[in-house]
């Protein structure tokens, strides 16, 4: 006779393997799995799973980054080898190329929205809040735009350091701070005294003489310009009454 009793028992008592759960929860897409990586900006932290990477940071160790994760992701991690293209791909990203997937679940439609457009600020430049908020039809939510990107989970891949003040000063940074922001930023070529100086005067936009048309300071369209076409231009009032129009690739203004 079959005791059915003693033969649950007896499988009750074997344990599964160490990390067994995670694994399981991984491949259902309710873990994560993390490493550090070496990059040009220090030891990053990196978390991902089947729908791209869900957390980066700059943490002084992986306990750390793992008590961080729990509390601001929320779902369980474990430490696990990368995908053998995810090194790659990492440093392609701070190099500006889009090669990553990302896993922005937890966010608000609207946070989403504000990681998306960011995400789209070319490497070397910088938009102002008010630029994001516009640009997802916004225009009011300045204020939250700037909540969404203090609680980015995934800086340096989407470039929350690439956004500044209204009013052209660096502003904070989640991903460490204003000294980290401006460490940052100088790594991909922003001339960053020209643009703090540009801000204490009161200048927001730089038109250039020869094509009638005002952009953004750092706007690569405006980069080559002689300095002796350049106009440096305090609001957009005072750029269209000038005469110049505003730009249709960093769009400093609604374009007509």
């Amino acid at each position: 006779m079959i005791d059915l009793t003693t033969d649950l028992k007896r499988l009750g008592a074997v344990k599964a393997p160490p990390g067994f759960a995670e694994r399981v929860l991984a491949q259902v897409g309710m873990a994560d799995s993390y490493a550090r990586f070496e990059t040009v900006l220090g030891d990053v932290y990196v978390a991902w799973n089947r729908l791209g990477v869900s957390a980066a940071a700059r943490s002084a160790s992986a306990a750390e980054f793992e008590e961080w994760f729990g509390k601001d992701v929320g779902r369980p991690l474990q430490a696990a080898s990368p995908p053998a293209d995810l090194g790659k791909k990492i440093q392609d990203e701070l190099n500006g190329k889009r090669r990553m997937r990302f896993d922005l679940r937890g966010l608000t439609p609207f946070e989403q929205a504000v990681l998306r457009k960011t995400r789209q600020i070319p490497r070397g430049e910088v938009r102002p809040y008010g630029w994001v908020a516009r640009e997802i039809g916004r225009p009011a939510a300045v204020r939250a735009v700037g909540s969404a990107l203090a609680h980015n989970p995934i800086p340096y891949f989407i470039p929350c350091h690439r956004v500044v003040r209204t009013d052209g000063q660096i502003g904070n940074y989640g991903g460490g701070g204003p000294e980290a922001k401006k460490a940052i930023l100088t790594l991909e070529g922003v001339r960053l005294n020209r643009l703090q100086e540009m801000a204490k005067a009161g200048y927001r936009y730089q038109g250039v003489r020869t094509t009638k048309i005002f952009c953004y300071p750092t706007c690569y369209t405006g980069r080559h310009a002689l300095e002796k076409n350049i106009v440096w231009l305090h609001d957009e009032a005072t750029a269209r009454a000038a005469g110049f129009r505003p730009c249709k690739v960093c769009r400093p203004a609604v374009v007509a």
